[in-house]
């Protein structure tokens, strides 16, 4: 006999419901009831949650095959969808690390390390939106954009001063950078604004 999806999706889900009712009315632990578990796969690590890095990278997978198709307004929704997943899911991120100041550094530093991974790739999705408002000749799209990205990244690191190269092509400022070196370390690109 082969159970179709929805048969296992309720039965194994009746599962998952009756072990956290035991679990609730018998004292079980939150990490006995992790344990229990026969499916070790954890929801937000899927590409299927919008809290999900790959969920926010996957949309920019679709951005860029929009992008080579010349269908700059899906290629526009998908990143906009992305960036708002990375900024939000950097903002959680950063939020966690704040909360466990003082408390548990291997927490905090794992949870920092996430919010400036997804500020990044929120800055990189920032970019390429800038770049499809540019070609659709919008630069009053662009220039929030771009400052956005200069704001998190500065003009001393790679994505900043490409930021910065196209708010000079665009004719908002008058000076080139060069890309020359900081006189002090760079900072890592912000977390979530």
């Amino acid at each position: 006999m082969v159970a179709s999806p929805r048969f296992l999706r309720y039965t194994v889900g009746g599962w998952a419901a009756a072990a956290l009712s035991v679990a609730l009315v018998g004292g079980m632990s939150g990490a006995a009831l992790a344990q229990s578990d026969a499916d070790p796969v954890r929801p937000l690590n899927q590409a299927s949650s919008s809290l999900s890095i790959a969920a926010g990278q996957q949309l920019m997978t679709e951005a860029s095959a929009a992008i080579a198709d010349q269908n700059y307004d899906l290629a526009e929704e998908k990143l906009k969808q992305a960036r708002e997943s990375f900024n939000q899911i950097s903002t959680y991120y950063q939020e966690l690390a704040q909360m466990f100041v003082g408390v548990d550094t291997q927490i905090n530093r794992s949870n920092r390390e996430k919010a400036l991974e997804t500020a990044q790739l929120r800055d990189q999705a920032s970019y390429q939106l800038a770049l499809v408002y540019r070609s659709q000749n919008q630069p009053n799209e662009a220039v929030p954009l771009l400052m956005e990205i200069l704001r998190s990244q500065q003009p001393t690191r790679e994505l900043g001063q490409r930021a910065y190269q196209q708010l000079f092509e665009l004719g908002f400022v008058d000076e080139p950078y060069a890309g020359r070196a900081a006189t002090t370390p760079a900072e890592p690109a912000e977390p979530a604004e």
